[in-house]
C-alpha cells in the first residue's frame, strides 16, 4: 500500500508491505538511473542481522557505511565520519543515500543528506515500529551533549519503504517503544483507534496483519499533519505530544537508559495529568491509562529513579520552549491537541502528583 506525504517542499511516498523491497526500491528506477553512486548508511546492529536479507535482495551495486548502534550513531563524531566516508568515496551530488535502520540511523543519514554539499537525496528504509513515525515528515537531526536533537535540519525524503519484513526481528522493549508512538497517533487524533490500541495490550504478539493496520493509521496522521505544517510552525507540534517531559526523562537517564517510546509513554501520562487541569481529561482516564501502560511493561516505576530536579534542566531546554516559556502539548478530549504555556511551578507540582499515581496505581 502507499501513502502520499505532500509537503510544501516536496512530495513523495510511503510504501508499506511485507518483503517489498525489491519492488519498491525498482519503482525509483528513474532516479537511480541519474545516480552515479549510491550509499547505504546502516548501524552494526541492523547489518549483523538484516545485512544478509538486504544484499539478497538490494537490486542495484552499493557502499556501505556502518555505524555506531543507538543514540551513538547521532553523535558529532559519526556525523563527520559520515561525511569523511563519503568524500572519501566520492560521493556527488548526484549521490544518493539509503538510511536503512531505526529511527537514530534516519535522522543521522537525512542530516547528512541535508547537509553535504548542501543537500543530496536521500531515501527512508526504517527497520523498526518506532521509525514510522521518524522516518516521515523530514526532521534530520543529531544531539548534543546538552540536549536530544538540538542540530538538525527539516530535510525530506525522496521516499520511505517500510518492509514490515524487518519488524520479525524485533525484541519486546523495541516493539513496545515503536508502539509508543502509535498509541501517541491515536491519542491526538481519534478516541475509537485508542481504545482499540488499548484493548489489544499485547503488542509482540499481534500479527503482522494488524501490525500493518495500526502503522498505516499512524503513518496517515503524519503525514496529514506534515502536509498542513512541514516545519513545526503550528500544528505540526501536535505530534510532540508526551515529548517535552519524554525527551527530558530520556536525557536525564542517558541516551539509552530508557528507549525512547517508553520515555514517551511515561510522557503521555505526565500530560494528562497536566490536560485534567486546561482540558476536559478526567483522572479515571489518566489512572486507566497509566495502569494499561504498566501493565503493558512500559517501565514507569523508573521515573522514582529521576527527582524533578533532574529532569528540570532539560524540560527548560527543550526546542518547545519559546521566549523562555514551556510550551506543552495538551488534549482538550483525545483526539483534540492543544498548546499551553506551563511554568516551572506548576510543572514541579504535577511532577509530585505524578510520582505519588505511579505509587497508588502500579502495585
Amino acid at each position: 500500500m502507499k501513502i502520499p506525504v505532500n509537503t510544501a517542499s516536496h512530495q513523495y511516498e510511503v510504501t508499506i508491505g511485507n518483503e517489498i523491497l525489491t519492488n519498491a526500491i525498482e519503482s525509483y528506477g528513474n532516479l537511480i538511473k541519474k545516480a552515479d553512486k549510491l550509499f547505504v548508511l546502516t548501524d552494526k546492529n541492523v547489518w549483523d542481522n538484516q545485512g544478509t536479507y538486504f544484499k539478497e535482495h538490494f537490486p542495484y551495486p552499493f557502499e556501505v557505511f556502518v555505524m555506531p548502534p543507538g543514540e551513538e550513531c547521532k553523535s558529532f563524531d559519526n556525523f563527520q565520519g559520515a561525511h569523511t566516508f563519503l568524500i572519501e568515496k566520492k560521493c556527488t551530488r548526484k549521490s544518493i543515500l539509503f538510511a536503512f535502520g531505526g529511527g537514530a540511523v534516519g535522522d543521522l543519514t537525512g542530516f547528512v543528506a541535508a547537509t553535504y554539499m548542501r543537500g543530496i537525496p536521500f531515501i527512508q528504509i526504517p527497520t523498526t515500529i518506532l521509525a514510522h513515525d521518524s522516518a516521515v515528515g523530514g526532521k534530520t537531526a543529531i544531539n548534543h551533549p546538552l540536549g536530544k536533537n538540538l542540530v538538525g535540519a527539516f530535510y525530506q525524503p525522496e521516499g520511505v519503504i517500510y518492509d514490515i519484513h524487518f519488524l520479525q526481528s524485533l525484541n519486546a522493549r523495541e516493539v513496545r517503544s515503536g508502539m509508543a508512538e502509535v498509541v501517541k497517533h491515536a491519542m491526538i487524533s481519534d478516541e475509537k483507534w485508542l481504545t482499540e490500541l488499548m484493548a489489544s495490550p499485547d503488542f509482540y504478539k499481534m500479527g503482522q496483519e494488524k501490525l500493518a493496520h495500526h502503522l498505516k493509521l499512524g503513518i496517515e496522521v503524519k503525514a496529514k499533519i506534515v502536509a498542513e505544517d512541514e516545519t513545526e510552525q503550528s500544528v505540526r507540534k501536535y505530534l510532540n505530544f508526551g515529548h517535552t517531559y519524554g525527551h527530558a526523562l530520556e536525557a536525564a537517564a542517558g541516551y539509552g537508559g530508557l528507549a525512547h517510546g517508553e520515555a514517551v509513554m511515561i510522557g503521555m501520562v505526565y500530560a494528562l495529568l497536566l490536560s485534567e487541569r486546561y482540558g476536559h481529561i478526567s483522572r479515571s482516564f489518566t489512572k486507566t491509562f497509566l495502569h494499561y501502560a504498566y501493565h503493558t511493561g512500559y517501565p514507569v516505576e523508573q521515573l522514582a529513579k529521576y527527582p524533578f530536579e533532574t529532569l528540570q534542566p532539560f524540560i527548560v531546554k527543550d526546542k518547545k520552549a519559546e521566549y523562555g516559556e514551556l510550551k506543552f502539548v495538551l488534549l482538550s478530549k483525545i483526539g483534540k491537541p492543544f498548546m499551553q504555556t506551563i511554568d516551572l511551578t506548576e510543572c514541579r507540582k504535577v511532577d509530585s502528583e505524578f510520582r505519588a499515581l505511579i505509587m497508588e496505581v502500579c502495585k
